[in-house]
């Protein structure tokens, strides 16, 4: 159940990370990648800084740091 979870809000926090950085998005696929790999890269930088996201909302939060994090990433990398 655990991984259910895990995608539905890596899905929303890819979604979220789409209208917040302005893009079209990536699609539904594109957006559940983006928000899965961004909810990994939100808990190792929220680790990092010392912080913790704790219950659904916390978690949605982290992930779409993740998720914005990625974007810009992607869009840097994309120019060069």
């Amino acid at each position: 159940m655990h991984i259910f979870w895990f995608l539905l809000i890596g899905l929303a926090a890819g979604w979220l990370a789409g209208q917040i950085m302005k893009g079209g998005g990536f699609g539904l696929i594109g957006d559940l990648v983006v928000g899965v790999i961004g909810a990994l890269l939100g808990g190792f930088l929220f680790d990092l800084f010392g912080l913790h996201a704790t219950g659904l909302l916390g978690n949605l939060v982290m992930a779409t740091v993740g998720a914005i994090v990625l974007i810009a990433l992607l869009r840097v990398g994309k120019r060069a």
